[in-house]
């Protein structure tokens, strides 16, 4: 929901408004319903909204409360804001809209920065306080909704997307090399705060940032699961915990039915994806639209699921819809996902998500989405690698199972000027896994997993893709209170089954046994993965740019050799080799990074 953009001036100087509006109108696509800009002082804040609770002007932004000497911009939901708004009603306070962005701005008043520990929600919001000059900034716990920054001489600018600021001017585009060596490393995973370019950081996510006038600042991370077994669940056998995780993930859907427009869902036809069909007709929902997308064979490789959304659709008499993509549209489809990435995205899916998105937004503004269950409950096939290892190995057994590339690899892909003198990524593992917390091995890679690389992969990819065509998505699997649960599940229940077992249980009990038991699938898109016809030849092109000669970042005998075998170099992870080197070239060269 929405867009956001700011300038903060610590310099003395009036904010670049007009920086502002051009930040502003690259974010058209994610509110495409209105537009406002908000100037006094030190700051300048822009907005873009997608009507989604309150369709009245009354919910415009920027948000200003007089009373309070507040105004503030928001992007996402606030998914508790009804019980909240009769909460602060009690406290006193008067509301002049039904909107859940008043709710942030009395919920502020309230409670200051501490407001963020009542939100159960996906958001991003930037608060002014008139009097003091102080900007405080949040994000949500999951950091489902984005925040990009980019400091400046004397000045802060910020925005949901990175091309916003781009668009703004004056940012420092060099890459990073410690950026660069997770992304070819770990699977285009950039933990927050960097990014691939030296000049934009991303704000944390279960972060508060308070912003003085001065420039100083303060951060304040105010939520992390323990990942420990509780005393509250002592005792609890798998029928037990069955049942919990179902009742969890009954709120969770719920919550997110909150809307004043239609819900509808992304239809896979695996587990996580028809386990929120079947709750949401559990709640009543008729005529649930419903939207899946396939791709044309290649190479031998199945392109689409339909067996399975079909009969999930059939089974819960939802509004289905289907969309088949033929191989050469991929080609052409590629350079519209590419430019809606606000970093470089290597999954397949990522064409996937954009297309089926562009087919819903014409249906419905909101969907809910099945991202995150793999993390959450230990889904992917190298869980059991490392609930094997002992704790003191855990980081090396991460990187060897999940790593697409070794550091000492590296060097034979990277100039040697864009390869750090150390193990980067490596270093990053080993020093989360060493944070306090996390019982065993597995819960901690499960919290690695859970709280940096779905935030900057797959959570980041549905957001981009979707956001594109001002369509939001809700993802009950990273409702707070769920993870929390899974989080505290003993590891061998998530590991049962080949995985996800406690909620293949859970899925037994309101789905069709072909849909739990079926072997796990993903969006496939054949055409990318074997480097097919047209694809081959916009990766050849952008290769072969003389932006990317001049920029210089891979061996020449590397690419070459990708070039001259494009189906046949695949990373540790199975990832094609070549697709990862020349998407990074695509998406610099799309956004203008010469």
């Amino acid at each position: 929901m929405c867009g956001v953009s700011a300038e903060i001036r610590f310099d003395g100087a009036r904010p670049d408004v007009a920086a502002v509006e051009r930040m502003t109108d690259r974010l058209a696509a994610r509110g495409p319903d209105g537009r406002g800009i908000w100037s006094q002082g030190a700051v300048a804040l822009g907005h873009r909204r997608l009507k989604i609770i309150d369709l009245s002007e009354s919910g415009a932004q920027p948000m200003t409360d007089a009373d309070a000497g507040l105004t503030g911009v928001f992007n996402g939901c606030v998914y508790n804001y009804q019980e909240l708004r009769r909460e602060l009603r009690g406290l006193g306070h008067r509301f002049f809209s039904s909107s859940d962005t008043e709710v942030v701005l009395k919920a502020y008043r309230q409670w200051g920065a501490e407001c963020v520990d009542h939100f159960a929600g996906m958001f991003v919001f930037a608060i002014v306080e008139h009097a003091s000059g102080r900007v405080v900034l949040g994000r949500d716990r999951l950091g489902i909704k984005p925040l990009y920054l980019a400091p400046g001489p004397g000045r802060l600018r910020f925005a949901s997307s990175l091309p916003a600021l781009l668009a703004g001017g004056g940012v420092d585009a060099s890459l990073d090399p410690v950026a660069l060596h997770q992304y070819l490393s770990w699977h285009a995973t950039v933990a927050a705060p960097r990014t691939v370019l030296n000049g934009v950081r991303k704000l944390p996510p279960a972060t508060v940032r308070v912003i003085e006038p001065d420039g100083s600042h303060t951060d304040r991370r105010y939520w992390q699961p323990s990942y420990t077994r509780r005393p509250e669940h002592a005792g609890m056998g798998a029928g037990e915990w069955r049942d919990a995780v179902l009742e969890r993930l009954r709120t969770a859907v719920r919550r997110r039915m909150v809307a004043d427009v239609p819900v509808g869902v992304l239809l896979s036809g695996g587990l996580d994806s028809s386990l929120i069909v079947a709750l949401l007709a559990e709640e009543g929902q008729r005529d649930l639209a419903t939207f899946s997308v396939g791709f044309e064979s290649e190479g031998g490789e199945q392109g689409d699921e339909f067996a399975y959304s079909d009969l999930v659709a059939e089974r819960f008499g939802t509004d289905h819809h289907q969309l088949l993509v033929p191989s050469d549209r991929v080609s052409t489809a590629l350079d519209g996902a590419v430019a809606a990435m606000s970093e470089p995205m290597v999954s397949h899916d990522v064409v996937a998500f954009h297309l089926l998105s562009e087919l819903v937004s014409k249906e419905v503004s909101v969907v809910q989405s099945g991202q995150g269950a793999d993390e959450v409950f230990a889904g992917y096939h190298w869980y059991p690698d490392l609930a094997d290892a002992a704790r003191a190995d855990e980081p090396e057994r991460y990187a060897e199972v999940y790593f697409d590339r070794s550091h000492a690899e590296l060097a034979g892909v990277l100039r040697p000027e864009m390869l750090p003198d150390r193990d980067v990524s490596a270093a990053f593992v080993r020093e989360h896994m060493a944070e306090p917390g996390a019982q065993s091995a597995l819960d901690a890679a499960l919290r690695l997993d859970t709280h940096v690389m779905l935030v900057d992969d797959p959570v980041k990819r549905v957001d981009n893709m979707t956001m594109d065509w001002g369509l939001e998505a809700r993802v009950p699997f990273l409702d707070h209170e769920l993870v929390e649960l899974a989080a505290a599940c003993p590891p061998e229940l998530k590991l049962a089954q080949g995985g996800k077992g406690v909620l293949k249980d859970a899925g037994r009990a309101v789905l069709p046994r072909e849909v739990v038991d079926r072997p796990k699938g993903y969006f496939p898109v054949p055409a990318i993965r074997h480097m097919a016809g047209p694809v081959l030849d916009r990766v050849r092109e952008a290769l072969s740019a003389p932006e990317a000669r001049a920029r210089g970042v891979f061996r020449d005998e590397y690419v070459a050799e990708l070039l001259a075998a494009p189906d046949d170099h695949r990373t540790r992870r199975g990832a094609n080799a070549l697709w990862q080197v020349a998407l990074l070239e695509i998406w610099l060269q799309t956004h203008g990074i010469g």
